[in-house]
């Protein structure tokens, strides 16, 4: 595998990391970062941002494992296909396939992973899909998708409008969006408990220049109505089969965001995985980039292995 010199702005971000390209068996692109030696890390981040929210625990992470940071299709520099009549091209099954893609592509058979809101739904499914692949995991303010569905309410729909909004029919999600792409991130990212704060400049033009490239208001619509459907079905045969999640799992999330006053995360998930425990931190949303220290003093010796 061939690794280069990333971008300037990654280059900034990721001090020390180099960048790659995998090619999945269905022609995506994954672009990733990679960087530090120990056991293997897959990073896996949400919407509408990239790998770049790794960046302020990237470092420390890279001190104990080897961290692969990942663009998830349709995000960052990786590919963006489009969705197909069942948008089965963003269900999260094809996600989680990319995962091990590239991780087997890196030489990793077995690693843990450590995802975010999107990504974290990505990482459940290749958890179910390829427990083979996966020794432990942590999963960001989410709770599993089915339920979130299940158990909305008007809280939780004021809250996550964009769940919505992304899931209605094309072309008119893609259309508002390529309007004005800096101003919905803005706005989704901006209406959490902390504003923009939290966020470095350097990594919110990151969010910008990749929401603006061609394609991308699509691919994140076929992501969200991937999830309000397909990927419903994958996780409705999984539980009437009794597939559970097996392996050690540590779910977080933020004290001041909508998994913590909308849900019982740690119920829920109590109810498809067989080894979990978690708690909140003091945060939002945005866990790795609100609260880097606290998110590494609880995954770090989690993931570090026995």
């Amino acid at each position: 595998m061939h690794l280069e010199s990333p971008s300037s702005a990654l280059a900034h971000l990721f001090p020390g990391f180099r960048s790659c390209r995998v090619s999945t068996s269905d022609g995506v692109g994954i672009h990733a970062l990679v960087g530090g030696e120990g056991p293997p890390l897959l990073l896996l981040h949400g919407h509408p941002q990239t790998l770049a929210i790794w960046h302020r625990v990237a470092p420390a992470l890279a001190a104990r494992f080897t961290v692969v940071a990942a663009d998830l299709r349709g995000y960052g520099d990786s590919s963006r296909p489009t969705g197909g009549a069942d948008h089965a091209a963003y269900s999260k099954r094809a996600m989680a396939a990319d995962g091990v893609a590239l991780m087997q592509a890196l030489g990793h058979a077995r690693f843990a992973v450590l995802a975010h809101d999107r990504g974290a739904r990505v990482a459940h499914r290749l958890a179910l899909d390829r427990p083979d692949a996966v020794t432990r995991m942590v999963l960001l303010d989410i709770a599993p998708t089915l339920d979130m569905y299940a158990l909305a309410n008007d809280a939780f729909a004021r809250a996550y409008w964009h769940w919505f909004f992304l899931i209605q029919p094309a072309p008119l999600p893609e259309r508002l969006i390529e309007a004005d792409p800096a101003a919905y991130l803005r706005d989704v990212m901006g209406r959490r408990s902390a504003g923009l704060a939290p966020f470095d400049a350097r990594a919110l033009a990151e969010y910008e220049r990749c929401l603006a490239l061609p394609g991308s208001a699509h691919a994140i619509c076929e992501d969200y109505r991937a999830a309000a459907g397909i990927d419903l079905a994958h996780d409705r045969a999984d539980r009437e089969a009794g597939r559970s999640l097996e392996l050690p799992l540590r779910v977080l999330w933020g004290a001041d965001g909508v998994i913590e006053r909308c849900f019982d995360p740690l119920a829920l998930w109590r109810r498809v995985a067989t080894d979990v425990a978690g708690e909140a931190l003091p945060c939002g949303h945005y866990i790795a980039e609100e609260a880097p220290d606290a998110l590494l003093a609880k995954a770090l010796p989690f993931l570090l292995p026995d």
